[in-house]
This record gives C-alpha cells, sequence and structure tokens, in this order.
C-alpha cells in the first residue's frame, strides 16, 4: 500500500504537504448530506461493538468521497523547539510556515502559495524558508494528518473499547486502533473517537505505523468539526516530537499547528447578484432635488483608487484569504474611531477595517481598508496594543499614501490563486513607513490611549527579542513587517516601557497563537473567543508567540454550546466488564485578564477578549459494561 510518510534525510527532515493551490469553483461544494430512514433507525437502535466498528468504517469510506470535491486552504506554521537553560523550558529556536490548498483528487502538484521554488531537491532545500526544517511539496505531510487511512478496512485493523466520553457536547465512543501484522506500512495508530449519532470519527490521536527504513512518522491529534448535516470535516491538527531521533545524537524538537478553512467560497462571489430579479417600474418617481451631473476631478479620482480597493479586497475574499465582514471587523473599527474621533479627524471615504485569515504577523492598508492578519489579533496583549498597530495603519490614511491604481483594471485580477503573494503586494517604502510613524505616535498622544503606552511597548520588545528565531511568524506576505532589519516599527514606545523579562509571571508582552480568534471554517466567519481569565502557575505558562495544543468545543451545526456539559444519554451497548469513565479534559486557560475600554470609547466590546486553550471540563458518564473483546484480539499498543 502507498502511504505517505515522513522521511528524515541524512542532514535535512524533510517533512511534506500535500498542498495545492486551485481556483475555487464558483458553486458550492456538492456534500451528500441526507440520511436516509434506514440509516436513522439503525443510527438510534442500540448498537453492538461490531456494529459500532463497521459503521465507523463506512462513514470514514464517506468522508474520503467528500473531501475529493472540496479544496480548503491549509495552513502550517511550524516551531522548531531548544532547551532554554535560563528558564528551564523550552523555547522556539527557529519557525515555518506554508500555506496551500488542499486537493485530494488526482494526487499531489508542487504549487503553494507561500514561496514557491524552482529547481531540484537540493534548491528546495536551499530556500529561504530553510532551516533545521524544509517542506519538500510532494503527497506527503502535515496535510496527510487529516486523513485516518486513505484505505481504512476493517481487515487491517484490531479496535479495543476504551471509554465513552464528551468532546465539548458531542457524546463519544473511545476506541484504540492498531493495525495488524500483515496490514502493511504506514497504517493508523492510535486513539479515535467516535460521534455517536451516525458514527463519523471526528477526533484520532497517534501515529502512522510501521514506518519505512530510514524514514519516521510524527505524531499528531487531528479534529474534524460538523459543518454540515451529517459531515464532520476537518479543521485542526497539532503535531508535536520531542524526542524523535534520527541521527546519532540527534533528535527532532518541534510542535506545529495546521489549520484548514475556505471550504465553501461561493458566498464570497456575488454570483446572487446575477440571479437576483429586479423589477423596473414603468415610472419609477425619482428624485429630483439634485441634478444628475458627472463626478468632479477629485471625485472622479477617489472613486478610481477605490475601484482599486474593491478589486483587491473581493479577489482575497475569493481566494479565501481574507474574512467576510463581522464582529471582529466591527472591534477593529470601534477602537480606529476612537483614535479619530479624539483627533477631529473625518476622512472620506470612510475606513473599513478587515481580518486577514492567516498567521504570521501583518497589517497594512489597502486604499481605506485596514487589514490586519488573524495572527497579530491573537497575540497582542491589549486594547492599548491593538490601538498601537491600528493607528500605524490610520497614518498611512491621513498621509495620503495611495494604493497603487492599476488594480483598478479587473484583468490584474486575474491570476492563479497560488500566485497571490507574488502579484500583490501592499508594502510601503522606508520613507512611507518612518512618516507613518511619527504621524501616529502624534494620533495616539491625542487619544484616549495615551496613558497606556507601556504594554505596546513591551510588545514591540518581546517582537524584537524573539525576532531572530521567529523569521517566518514575523515575516509579512502581503504587508509590512514590525521589524524591518534592526528598526521596529513606533520604536519610540519601546523607551517607556519596562524590560522584556520572560521569567516575570505577571509581565505579560504578548499571548500565544490562537487565543482570540475563532475562525468557521466553512464560512470563514470569525468570532471573539470570550472566556474567563486563569491565572499562571508559572513563567513557562505565558508562551508569548508560541503553538499550543488544539481542543476546539466540538458541537453539532446549528446547536449552541452550553454553559455546561450535558449528562450522557444512555446507550446499550453490550459488554462484559465495566469501561472507564474518561479523564478530565484540560481547563481554559487565559494569561492576561481583559484591560478596561477606555471611558471615551463605544460600549463595542475592545479586541482583547480574554483567550483560552482549552475546553471546559469533560463530565464522567455514567458506567458502561466494555464490549466484547472478541473483534478486538490485541489490544492498540502505545504510540511509539
Amino acid at each position: 500500500m502507498l502511504r505517505p510518510f515522513f522521511a528524515v534525510l541524512s542532514l535535512v527532515c524533510v517533512f511534506a504537504a500535500t498542498l495545492l493551490a486551485q481556483t475555487p469553483s464558483a458553486t458550492e461544494p456538492q456534500l451528500s448530506t441526507t440520511r436516509d430512514a434506514a440509516t436513522q433507525q439503525a443510527a438510534a437502535a442500540a448498537a453492538s461493538f461490531d456494529q459500532v466498528i463497521d459503521r465507523a468504517v463506512e462513514r470514514e469510506h464517506f468522508f474520503m468521497a467528500q473531501m475529493k470535491n472540496l479544496h480548503p486552504l491549509v495552513e502550517t506554521y511550524l516551531q522548531n523547539l531548544k532547551d532554554d537553560k535560563d528558564s528551564g523550558t523550552v523555547v522556539p529556536a527557529s519557525d515555518l510556515y506554508f500555506l496551500g490548498r488542499l486537493d485530494m483528487t488526482n494526487g499531489a502538484d508542487d504549487r503553494t502559495f507561500t514561496s514557491p521554488t524552482t529547481g531540484g531537491l537540493g534548491k528546495r532545500m536551499l530556500s529561504k524558508l530553510s532551516n533545521v526544517y524544509t517542506m519538500k511539496f510532494l503527497p506527503l505531510g502535515f496535510a496527510q494528518m487529516v486523513v485516518l487511512d486513505d484505505d481504512f478496512q476493517r481487515k487491517f485493523y484490531d479496535f479495543t473499547f476504551v471509554r465513552r466520553e464528551f468532546l465539548g457536547e458531542i457524546r463519544c465512543i473511545v476506541l484504540d486502533v492498531a493495525p495488524k501484522k500483515d496490514a502493511g506500512k504506514g497504517r493508523f495508530l492510535g486513539r479515535i473517537w467516535v460521534e455517536e449519532q451516525d458514527y463519523n470519527i471526528v477526533r484520532f490521536n497517534g501515529t502512522y505505523y510501521p514506518h519505512p527504513r530510514s524514514s519516521y512518522y510524527l505524531h499528531f491529534d487531528s479534529w474534524r468539526m460538523n459543518m454540515r448535516p451529517g459531515v464532520w470535516l476537518p479543521s485542526f491538527v497539532y503535531s508535536e516530537e520531542s524526542d524523535l531521533k534520527y541521527r546519532i545524537g540527534q533528535t527532532i524538537h518541534y510542535k506545529a499547528q495546521t489549520r484548514l478553512w475556505g471550504y465553501n467560497l461561493k458566498d464570497f462571489k456575488r454570483s446572487s447578484e446575477f440571479t437576483d430579479i429586479t423589477v423596473d417600474a414603468p415610472n419609477p418617481v425619482q428624485d429630483q432635488s439634485q441634478k444628475s451631473q458627472d463626478a468632479t476631478p477629485i471625485e472622479a479620482q477617489r472613486a478610481w483608487e477605490r475601484q482599486a480597493e474593491i478589486n483587491v479586497v473581493d479577489r482575497l475574499q475569493q481566494i479565501g484569504l481574507l474574512a467576510p465582514e463581522g464582529e471582529i471587523d466591527k472591534v477593529l473599527q470601534t477602537v480606529v474611531n476612537n483614535v479619530m474621533i479624539t483627533n477631529n479627524l473625518d476622512i472620506q471615504p470612510e475606513i473599513h477595517c478587515r481580518v486577514l485569515l492567516t498567521t504570521p504577523l501583518e497589517s497594512f492598508t489597502i486604499g481605506h481598508t485596514i487589514v490586519m492578519s488573524r495572527g497579530m489579533v491573537d497575540v497582542l496583549p491589549d486594547e492599548a496594543s491593538l490601538a498601537m498597530v491600528l493607528t500605524h495603519e490610520l497614518a498611512h490614511i491621513v498621509l495620503g499614501h495611495k494604493l497603487d491604481t492599476k488594480l483598478a483594471f479587473n484583468d490584474r485580477m486575474f491570476f492563479p490563486d497560488e500566485r497571490t503573494f507574488e502579484r500583490m503586494d501592499f508594502g510601503r517604502i522606508k520613507s512611507e513607513e518612518e512618516a507613518a510613524d511619527k504621524k501616529a505616535l502624534e494620533l495616539i498622544n491625542n487619544s484616549p490611549y495615551k496613558d497606556k503606552m507601556a504594554t505596546p511597548g513591551l510588545f514591540l520588545k518581546a517582537v524584537q527579542a524573539r525576532a531572530p528565531q521567529l523569521k517566518s511568524l514575523i515575516r509579512p506576505h502581503l504587508g509590512d513587517s514590525l521589524l524591518n532589519g534592526d528598526a521596529i516599527r513606533m520604536s519610540p514606545l519601546m523607551t517607556a516601557s519596562p524590560n522584556f523579562d520572560p521569567k516575570k509571571t505577571d509581565q505579560i508582552a504578548a499571548l500565544p497563537l490562537g487565543g482570540r480568534v475563532k475562525v468557521d471554517p466553512w464560512t470563514d466567519r470569525l468570532e471573539l473567543i470570550k472566556t474567563k481569565p486563569v491565572a499562571l502557575n508559572s513563567p513557562a505558562e505565558k508562551m508569548p508567540f508560541e503553538v499550543t495544543p488544539f481542543f476546539p468545543f466540538l458541537a453539532r451545526l446549528g446547536s449552541t454550546p452550553p454553559v455546561s456539559t450535558p449528562a450522557a444519554a444512555p446507550v446499550t451497548v453490550p459488554a462484559t466488564a465495566p469501561a472507564s469513565a474518561p479523564s478530565a479534559a484540560p481547563a481554559a486557560s487565559d494569561p492576561v485578564s481583559a484591560p478596561a475600554t477606555p471611558a471615551s470609547a463605544p460600549a463595542t466590546a475592545p479586541a482583547n477578549a480574554a483567550p483560552t486553550s482549552g475546553p471546559a471540563t469533560t463530565p464522567a458518564p455514567e458506567k458502561t459494561p466494555e464490549p466484547d473483546k472478541t473483534a478486538s484480539p490485541t489490544a492498540a499498543p502505545s504510540a511509539q
């Protein structure tokens, strides 16, 4: 059986990823979501252990068929780790970033969004993204971790019942899975969680086994979310190794997050506008209060610039890189309004704020639209820091720094998705950046945030301290970097801030990745994560700019996550021995309490909602008998 695998070559560990860049279809992906009466009755009936396995295998085949019609974006951010003798913890030593579009129809392709290279394997390994790890774009890698087994069959595996437990509000049957001796290489080894309504696998945790000679598989924790009725699709993958030995005296120590989104980009293409039915009245009533006339030269210039802005925003949404307008945009807009009102600014056309869905820290302007990446929103420690970043971009608009109006011609938008970072560049020249810094400081000094710049200055110090190890996180793809050589944006703010000290538990300079923003993988819509703050136990839990595991709260489509997890519903499963109760899931954590909104700010919630890194505590379900293990002669061993 052909199985993608991770190959550790003589000097370089090659991580592979199935990443394709493909223009999304103009129509919504065709998903089979109907459940016939027999299926519904079977799901409702008491299931034996054999039936549970058979249904789970059947649903996994259904999943593979669905994925052939879907082409989501796949983003992987990896941090190589090292021991820090001063703190006694591990810290990032280097990082890598990859973005592409997943395609599971006809194999793989070398097309990707990030830093394409040409030539053979040697040239790829010497690309500017190379460090300790290099990704070779073949049908291997982190994207493969969304698939349990592309040929998942009962004859290849032994299954062992573990227990029942909740993942969020989803009650699951937990099974250990181990490949049989003659199953071939690259089979899944680990644990799966099967939801009890349709028997879809919603989580699997482990590795592939056995590995080929001179090659190794990595451990991963893969999560799926209910995005359509009866359909669970990949959303998050966390991967980690702490002591994988690949050379004499050499080990791999890393952690990585993989995110998927952009499953359905139909709504971003405005196709409904073409089919909307409008009727013109034979004698429409017209407003004669002002005679129609051509635009003045100034109005025409503004309209031309606005056309370029609209073209770019629409194209980025069409690709799936820009989130649709939503809750977080309003929060950003509130902060911008706070600065504009106190500085008596009245800018036309009006300013809008949008969020880029990617992880690298960047912000930029597209005409009068301020864009900030999801990763930037995640790591900013408070509202004043958010104001610092937004005010810098506002300063570009106030100073009249223009968007290249060549983008007003629609044919400029006709390019493959994977060439987006080549064809679009909103970076500024050095003189414009310096002028924007100076103007932004003036605007902040007249804003509600003028006395709260100590934390933003500390954030900039943290960026400066971690930049040598986190080059891929700091490197922008569409805009400008916070750090340009030795020069850092808004550097005068650093003089009034305290020294950056990672050992101080009460000093929060930056947050971990993924703590503020939740992305709906199907619609790309964003919402703020709102949880209660949790006190830190040690400085090691601060984790500024770092990757952490995923623990999403799973819920069925259309349901609202409850305040407390509901009690387990009784389900009959024949067995002979009681099953163990599930372990409690880790509690949510938050390194910083939400600061108060400035007195002059509107009532809209600030973008400093407390982040989270874990789900609510999982309750222990009622004791259930363990199924007959005749279908599971061999218990799955621990993943090696």
